[in-house]
């Protein structure tokens, strides 16, 4: 390991810290006023501005140049930088010439996908440290060629995938690690993220201030249209790792931490496609994606920019499959245990039944009062004491309220169903109660009693 004196370390780890843009901290980075690391951020428009409010709450680290093929952003960007800071950024729109300034010491790159790599093995090469957006890389061997100069040249590269510095997520990671909850198997990620269609656009010339040609750079030249540019190039394969690249990266990148992989599956399949959908866009909106690794873990992905409903109550987040139950991260990481218990008929199915354990991993969950669905636990029980009493399950979508012992079901009370009686079972802590959801044929209720829950 290569030797550093107190100011190239003081700058490493301001810069490591601040790295992780949407998680400062801002006590990280303090030291002599003389230890300031002078940071450029690369791609303003979108992601990069996140980069430069936060680098702008951190002592001892000056935003000297801003970075962007766009001209026209300059005279927006460059008075905020100045009025968060009270210094005013420098401007360049070649980032070759960037990298040979004197009095940039790391750069932040929030450029599209497919300029990741090239930008990365370029800083490092000139010296320089570098945080690079998610994804990495638009190809696994440009991510290999990025770990070997960061080595080469002795640089460090950190990666936009911030997730690991959550305290809560550090929790939950390490509870799943010390197999506090029973041994993995298995892990889920969902990304359900709409978006809006980009429909079609004609190809049109330059505008004044773009450098086209940067913009492409190792991409294949196509001609100019707004689509391609700024956020529209998420849809296009030349400069885009689709969805699944762009957000879905989160969520894969915990479960592989999770499980502990460090390698890859030994076996992908996926499957996907592009629906709904009459615009220039050509990367999927639809996407399922299985892996194997050679221990048999499984991993499953789902990734839609259409209407979904949300899978777990979330739409971006990973649940891992235990042998007590499961672990997921929607608004809270929250551990759920599962138990089956047997019916009287032994050619029958056993009941599965969810009980949350007391902990919600390091935050709990806060009750939310109004209407939420009755739990798939309480449907299957109250379908079997529908069927043993020869009674007809009313709906599956009946909504219970939360909160008070005796809150009538919602639907109910707003007269939806007028021929059952209705019976609340309220929970401490907010969880839903038991509602009556069947009746007989002449209208006689099926109380909580019979559910044998």
């Amino acid at each position: 390991m290569p030797t550093s004196n107190r100011r190239s370390f003081v700058k490493t780890a301001a810069f490591g810290a601040a790295a992780a843009a949407p998680a400062v901290r801002p006590l990280w980075g303090r030291s002599s006023p003389n230890d300031t690391v002078n940071v450029a951020v690369v791609g303003i428009r979108g992601r990069g501005r996140a980069h430069y409010r936060e680098f702008a709450k951190i002592p001892n680290v000056r935003i000297t140049y801003l970075c962007d093929v766009d001209e026209r952003l300059f005279p927006i960007r460059v008075p905020e930088v100045e009025k968060l800071t009270g210094r005013r950024p420098k401007t360049e729109v070649d980032f070759r010439k960037l990298i040979e300034r004197d009095d940039v010491d790391a750069v932040s790159i929030a450029t599209p996908d497919h300029w990741h790599a090239l930008q990365t093995i370029w800083a490092c090469q000139a010296g320089k440290d570098v945080y690079v957006e998610k994804p990495v890389s638009y190809t696994i061997l440009e991510g290999r060629r990025m770990v070997q100069a960061a080595w080469k040249y002795g640089r460090i590269v950190q990666a936009g995938l911030q997730t690991r510095s959550e305290p809560r997520a550090r929790s939950a990671i390490q509870f799943l690690h010390e197999e506090k909850f029973g041994k993995r198997y298995r892990a889920k990620a969902v990304i359900y993220r709409g978006r809006l269609s980009i429909g079609r656009v004609q190809e049109s010339s330059i505008p004044k201030g773009v450098h086209w040609d940067l913009y492409l750079g190792p991409a294949p030249y196509k001609p100019f249209t707004l689509n391609r540019f700024h956020y529209g190039w998420h849809y296009f394969w030349d400069t885009s790792t689709t969805e699944i690249g762009n957000n879905g990266v989160h969520s894969l990148d915990v479960v592989r931490w999770g499980l502990q992989k460090q390698v890859h599956p030994v076996k992908v399949w996926c499957s996907g496609g592009l629906f709904l959908d009459d615009s220039d866009q050509e990367t999927p909106n639809v996407a399922t994606a299985s892996f194997q690794y050679a221990d048999g873990t499984m991993v499953d992905l789902e990734m839609t920019t259409l209407y979904s409903p949300p899978f777990g109550g979330m739409r971006i987040g990973v649940a891992f499959y235990t042998s007590k139950g499961y672990i997921v991260n929607g608004d809270n990481w929250k551990a759920v245990a599962g138990r089956f218990v047997p019916r009287d008929d032994p050619d029958a199915m056993a009941a599965a039944v969810d009980e949350d354990v007391a902990a919600v991993i390091a935050e709990p969950v806060q009750g939310v009062a109004g209407a939420v669905p009755v739990p798939d636990a309480v449907l299957r029980a109250a379908r079997r004491a529908c069927d043993d009493a020869g009674a007809l399950l009313i709906s599956d979508e009946v909504q219970c309220g939360l909160g008070r012992t005796g809150a009538p079901c919602a639907m109910a009370a707003a007269g939806v169903l007028p021929d059952v009686v209705t019976v609340g079972k309220g929970v401490a802590g907010g969880f839903p109660c038991a509602a009556l959801l069947c009746t007989d044929e002449v209208g006689d209720a099926v109380g909580p009693g019979d559910l044998g829950t």
